[in-house]
């Protein structure tokens, strides 16, 4: 394979939703580009992409699959990406390095369940976009309508280059109206017929001729001065004025394809090469300085890495893009996340499972490389005396959250270290070992993402495993004063334990006075404090710890042995075992023994104490809100909010947004399981949704009384 020059390199993203025909175009591409010498079908499991087992199993892509194309001169990278937004992280790591991304719209249905949702991925990472309109030879195709369902939601920025003459099943020719032609195929696709537009299409294309042209001119301001002089832009002019406008966002062009028969993807595939931004037409990225860090061939070497995969016979696969510089085989490079020496011995130009051995790589280009030691995706390789480091890729928060274990607790060990694995795979497959609820929870984008994890453990790994429901990691604090004493007294021959703590326990709040006296009943309490520890908890909140011990009555040598013995009261709380927070204690008074106190029957004493006063101070348990962000098509507002009413959520704010209305919620982490699978089925995968933690608020009283009840059964059993 040759080496490719920047100039002539192009990175392209397949994007759209499931079933519209990604893989399949990639099929094409990679045919007629003489990487493949058949094309395979998706039914047939036997295409380039989508070449792992769950994906012929559930015909349709899980993974993004890196490839490549060659046509007329230049290369171009291609990652298709999956369809469903439960794999999101493939969508967000091809957008990250390419350039273009080619987003897909059916025929027959226009724009689809995640088109939208794609395209505001795009959208934020500010990218071009060339929409293809595939499957025009389905007996229900509908162009017309598909393109102006793209016109109606991304605006008429949406510009045609191409259009069908007779979409259908006898759909084989198109009108271009960049290259005012008419392209027709036979049978069988390929390579076209270029013949003259028939006098019936002579006055449509012409008028679209023109709207293709205004719009060119429209991105470039010389280009608009020769518009208005001569009415009119060459083929040429065109090109550029499209080229800007592409890397500018401010034109979107549309073509016109029939993967499966090959028709269309020649064109498509000249147009790719010819106009859309080469890597060093993009703005450079830049490091984490902030500084800018130009695709220059003559640069330093570096290199990003987007994606790593686990391959049968090769183990880690590292999919990296040269972000300057050249790349060689043998060439020592530093990872400066680990800043550790990494040799890249082998590189590879990837077609998905197919490899072809390369000597070099130049900026702008996307390859890979194994058996790398430390080497992760998000991290860094730059050539030694260059330090800079590139931003990590930014996932959405989790959706979904389920807790697994494996049925033989044997396998535990093996399980935790396979997650770990396809967590660097799949960077929004999250593992978490909560010690506060004793289970090992994953998060992900949704139970269908989770339940592809569980294949996998299952079916290549041959772990068993379950799903549990997880616990929902309550707080308990306290919400007025309350005094207890403790005396902790054992003797069983030789030295015995004494100790005694009384002290006064109550809520902590940001600012408030410190404490002097005390009111319970009748009887007043004065403290004098002769010390103060500010406890930062690593679950929130606060423990402030005074010290207000007169005359001596507790050696300061215990005061942390209560302290400690606190502590374990605040890990398990007294309510439920959770967590507790936000609480000042003030150890007033006490009495310790000259030979049988010692460190243990203060830590018990102080325990004991903490946990009766914790009973009577109004104990309360919190539970975590999160705020919600609600993107759902008007018509199916009245029932996302009905059931997110029914979930306790507190509505605070609405707003419209390109056909959409985004819902501002706050809702309990309780009610949010299986949320993407509910929201999904209202809206027929058209709505999505974020959540991020906001605080802890109190629980309904009729819930703490279930709560309370559910942990003492589980206490007697």
């Amino acid at each position: 394979m040759k080496i490719y020059e920047t100039k002539d390199i192009r990175n392209l993203s397949l994007l759209g939703n499931a079933g519209l025909g990604k893989t399949t175009l990639a099929e094409a591409m990679l045919f007629e580009g003489g990487v493949i010498n058949r094309r395979g079908e998706v039914s047939q499991k036997n295409t380039v992409s989508d070449y792992h087992e769950i994906e012929h199993e559930r015909q349709g892509s899980v993974f993004s699959t890196v490839l490549y194309t060659e046509w007329l001169g230049k290369k171009l990278n291609i990652i298709d990406t999956p369809g469903a937004d439960d794999f999101v992280g493939g969508v967000i790591s091809a957008l990250h390095v390419t350039d273009t991304g080619l987003l897909l719209l059916n025929a027959q249905h226009g724009v689809e369940t995640g088109t939208e949702i794609i395209w505001r991925h795009a959208e934020r990472m500010h990218k071009p976009i060339v929409f293809v309109v595939n499957q025009l030879d389905h007996d229900k195709a509908n162009f017309e309508k598909a393109f102006e369902d793209a016109k109606q939601s991304f605006g008429n920025k949406v510009t045609l280059v191409q259009y069908p003459i007779n979409p259908g099943p006898d759909f084989n020719a198109v009108i271009d109206v960049l290259l005012m032609k008419m392209y027709k195929w036979g049978p069988n696709g390929g390579e076209p017929t270029i013949t003259e537009i028939p006098d019936s299409e002579k006055e449509k294309a012409a008028e679209y001729h023109n709207i293709l042209v205004e719009a060119a001119a429209e991105n470039d301001e010389t280009l608009m001065e020769i518009f208005f002089e001569k009415g009119s832009l060459s083929e040429d002019e065109m090109r550029q004025g499209i080229r800007v406008g592409l890397r500018t966002r401010g034109l979107f062009p549309v073509f016109c394809v029939s993967a499966k028969k090959d028709m269309g993807v020649r064109r498509l595939m000249q147009f790719l090469g010819n106009v859309t931004p080469a890597p060093n037409d993009m703005p450079a990225p830049k490091n984490k300085d902030g500084k800018e860090i130009k695709c220059d061939p003559s640069g330093k070497t570096s290199l990003f890495i987007f994606k790593n995969s686990i391959e049968q016979h090769l183990g880690d696969v590292l999919f990296f893009k040269v972000m300057s510089g050249e790349l060689t085989e043998g060439m020592d490079l530093i990872n400066t996340n680990k800043q550790g020496k990494e040799r890249v011995s082998q590189l590879y130009a990837v077609a998905g499972k197919n490899r072809e051995k390369v000597e070099k790589f130049v900026a702008g280009d996307i390859g890979a490389t194994v058996k790398l030691k430390e080497t992760k995706t998000n991290h860094t390789l730059n050539e030694k005396g260059e330090d800079w480091t590139f931003p990590a890729m930014v996932f959405p928060n989790p959706k979904f959250r389920i807790a697994i274990k494996a049925v033989d607790e044997a396998d535990d060990e093996k399980l935790g270290e396979v997650l770990h694995r396809m967590n660097a795979q799949d960077p929004t497959v999250i593992l978490e070992y909560s010690k506060e609820l004793k289970q090992l929870i994953l998060h992900g984008q949704g139970e269908f993402h989770l339940n592809t994890v569980k294949w996998h453990l299952e079916n290549i790994h041959k772990i068993q495993v379950q799903f549990i429901a997880p616990k929902i990691p309550y707080r308990e604090t306290i919400t007025k004063a309350a005094p207890a004493d403790y005396r902790h007294k054992k003797q069983s021959g030789g030295a015995g334990q004494f100790g005694e703590v009384h002290l006064v326990i109550e809520p902590h709040e940001e600012g408030k006075p410190e404490p002097s006296k005390y009111k319970f009943g009748e009887k007043e309490l004065a403290v004098n404090i002769r010390g103060k520890e500010e406890i930062p908890l690593p679950w929130g909140g606060k423990l402030v710890f005074y010290n207000c011990i007169v005359g001596g009555v507790i050696d300061a040598r215990f005061l942390p042995a209560i302290l400690k013995g606190i502590m374990e009261k605040m890990e398990q709380g007294p309510l439920t075992g959770s967590y507790a927070r936000d609480i000042r204690v003030c150890v007033y008074d006490g009495k310790m023994h000259a030979v049988d106190s010692n460190e243990i029957s203060f830590r018990l004493a102080g325990a004991k104490a903490f946990s009766a006063a914790f009973k009577i101070a109004g104990p309360k348990i919190l539970e975590p809100i999160y705020n919600v962000e609600v993107l759902v098509p008007s018509d199916r507002m009245g029932d996302v909010m009905s059931d997110l009413q029914g979930r306790r959520a507190m509505i605070e704010g609405m707003s419209s947004e390109k056909g959409f209305e985004k819902l501002k919620v706050r809702v309990p982490l309780a009610e949010m399981g299986k949320y993407s699978t509910a929201l999904s089925s209202l809206t027929n995968g058209r709505a999505t949704f974020t959540m991020s933690f906001a605080e802890y608020a109190s629980v309904p009283h009729e819930i703490q009384e279930g709560l309370l009840k559910a942990y003492s059964e589980e206490e007697e059993e």
